[in-house]
């Protein structure tokens, strides 16, 4: 049994910091992965990192946890969530550890100490929870812009004041963060055309965002040996299976298909069923009578015209033989991802065949609000490939979280003040992207700001301003204003790592904020990109729940017990194995 300290949570988030601040950045690196038979792979991504890692500890994994968690429904942030929860870690021990803050009704300092960092922890977290989406949407949300669906799924190539730039700038800026700087505008220019493709006629953003995350395995195709510049669109979906039949050539001409979930030739005797058979002969006619049910089946699809038959499952040989007589091509164990897929976009068409089947689909005024496209995802090797594919639906799930709303409280809604006569704006390239001047001091679904640290200098500022608002009464280590100045603090962390190399810029980005009048026409570059505001205040609210559970913890009990699972850490890893015999261990949490 292992008593924790407030030390030794810090301890361990630290040393998941030194490794994430190696690739954090506009000026981070690459992370080489190797392993004993000589496997090497590298990558920019937070999540893939971290998960990689081989963590002993129970509460490295509870971190590491808590971040997949996060990454896995904004798709991004994950090496700005280890950082963060390593600047509130050091502020809250650093405020516990102060004298005056220490109680005196506790056996030891070090009981009160961490007694006091969890309080601190829980005020934070309901603050965060109670005020701080009104604390954005006054101090933050009228130096960015929002964001428009249609300009984002626009078919032509719209000049750099548009706000399809902007959209530009937000997934290169992503795919950066990701990949590298490379090949980011390419894979960003890319996902905007696949989400044109799948843009659904009068409906909200997020359910094409929605739709395209969910079906997004059998979206996409992955092909190893290739540079990712290979990558393209191609029409209609792309089922990765190839004929158990000859296909016959059809001319590009239209065709029906079935889909079928079952075998057409039922079996004889299924496992734990028990046959009894008065004579030789009574089995023959069993055999017979199921043999005659495939040709009548065979003839009722023929007297339909299809000519294409799609199985979740594997068919008989006498199936498979009656089917290629009639001059039918069948399709096996299609998965249930690409047979849910078909069976939302219906009637299709023969368009290639190699490797996998390929089907197009025919247009219909009453039927087409989309029009239907698989990605195939290129990359020069089979690791490289999966991160590119992760890549981009971590893309899309960041683009969701951009364009789902925040709630409004009525405090903010009382706050706000429009002015008609004023715009937001946004300087991009030189050129002014004008806001509504209704959307100002409102969190509306698919607010950007420039990346940078504009979002944490901005908020740093709004916190401070909020503090000191507040009641002189409330002074205490636990009120608002000493909430507000310690989480404003910790925020700064994450423009110090990014302009590390230079400290002059970061003083410079933050001075130029601050000097900058929200009622005037913003101006700021957007050279380093833009992030989301939506997913920055997610993120925050995320790492505040992480601090509050990481410090209600309070004993480790160590068990021997072995796990013969697969490691559920290392299943974004394409060559990690299986995890090896290991301690377990639990963890209590205890409630003060």
């Amino acid at each position: 049994m292992e008593h924790l300290h407030l030390e030794h949570v810090l301890q361990t988030v630290c040393v998941l910091e030194s490794v994430v601040l190696r690739s954090f950045g506009p000026e981070g690196g690459q992370v080489l992965f190797t392993r004993d038979t000589g496997q090497a792979m590298l990558s920019r991504s937070g999540s893939r990192i971290l998960t990689a890692l081989r963590l002993e500890h129970p509460l490295a994994r509870m971190m590491v946890e808590c971040v997949l968690k996060h990454s896995t429904v904004t798709g991004d942030g994950s090496k700005t969530f280890i950082l963060l929860l390593a600047s509130l870690l050091r502020m809250i021990q650093k405020t516990a550890c102060k004298e005056p803050n220490v109680s005196h009704t506790y056996n030891s300092r070090e009981t009160a100490e961490a007694s006091t960092a969890r309080h601190l922890a829980d005020k934070m977290l309901a603050f965060a929870l109670e005020e701080l989406d009104d604390i954005i949407a006054m101090g933050v949300v009228p130096y960015g812009c929002c964001l428009s669906w249609e300009d984002f799924t626009a078919k032509t190539k719209l000049p750099a004041c548009t706000i399809n730039h902007c959209v530009q700038k937000l997934l290169a800026s992503f795919f950066h963060s990701r990949l590298g700087r490379t090949h980011c505008d390419f894979i960003s220019n890319l996902t905007c055309e696949m989400l044109t493709h799948w843009k659904f006629k009068r409906d909200l953003p997020s359910s094409s965002l929605q739709f395209v995350n969910d079906n997004f395995a059998a979206l996409h195709t992955p092909v190893s040996g290739f540079p990712i510049s290979c990558s393209r669109l191609i029409e209609g979906q792309v089922i990765h299976r190839d004929f158990a039949t000859p296909c016959p050539q059809t001319d590009h001409q239209p065709v029906k298909a079935v889909v079928v979930t079952g075998c057409l030739q039922p079996k004889l005797l299924n496992a734990g069923e028990v046959l009894v058979l008065g004579c030789g002969e009574q089995g023959r006619e069993e055999n017979s009578r199921k043999e005659s049910s495939i040709v009548q089946f065979t003839a009722w699809l023929q007297s339909l015209g299809a000519s294409v038959l799609l199985s979740a499952v594997k068919q008989s040989a006498a199936v498979l033989a009656l089917a290629a007589q009639a001059e039918m091509c069948i399709v096996e164990c299609v998965s249930e991802d690409e047979l849910s897929l078909f069976a939302q976009l219906i009637k299709i068409e023969l368009f290639l065949f190699h490797r996998y089947v390929h089907v197009a689909f025919h247009d219909s005024e009453e039927r087409v609000t989309v029009k239907p496209c698989s990605l195939v995802i290129c990359g020069t090797g089979e690791g490289q490939t999966d991160q590119y594919a992760c890549a981009f639906q971590d893309a899309i799930r960041m683009l969701l979280s951009t364009w789902k709303p925040i709630g409004i409280t009525a405090t903010t809604a009382s706050k706000k003040t429009f002015q008609p006569d004023k715009s937001t704006c946004l300087h991009v390239d030189n050129q002014i992207v004008k806001a509504s001047p209704f959307q100002q001091y409102v969190l509306e679904p698919g607010c950007v700001i420039p990346a940078g640290g504009t979002f944490e200098f901005l908020l740093n500022h709004a916190l401070l301003q909020h503090g000191s608002s507040c009641s002189i009464s409330d002074d205490t280590i636990m009120g608002v204003p000493a909430v507000s100045q310690l989480l404003a603090n910790a925020l700064l962390s994450v423009p110090r790592h990014i302009y590390s190399y230079s400290l002059r810029r970061f003083l410079q980005t933050q001075t130029r904020l601050l000097k900058t009048d929200v009622s005037s026409v913003q101006v700021f570059t957007s050279d380093s990109g833009l992030e989301s505001v939506s997913c920055k205040y997610q993120l925050l609210v995320a790492v505040l729940q992480c601090v509050s559970s990481l410090l209600h913890v309070d004993t480790v009990l160590h068990t021997h017990t072995a796990l013969h699972t697969p490691s559920h850490r290392l299943a974004n890893i394409s060559w990690e194995g299986t995890e090896d015999e290991r301690n377990t261990n639990s963890i209590l949490t205890s409630f003060w």
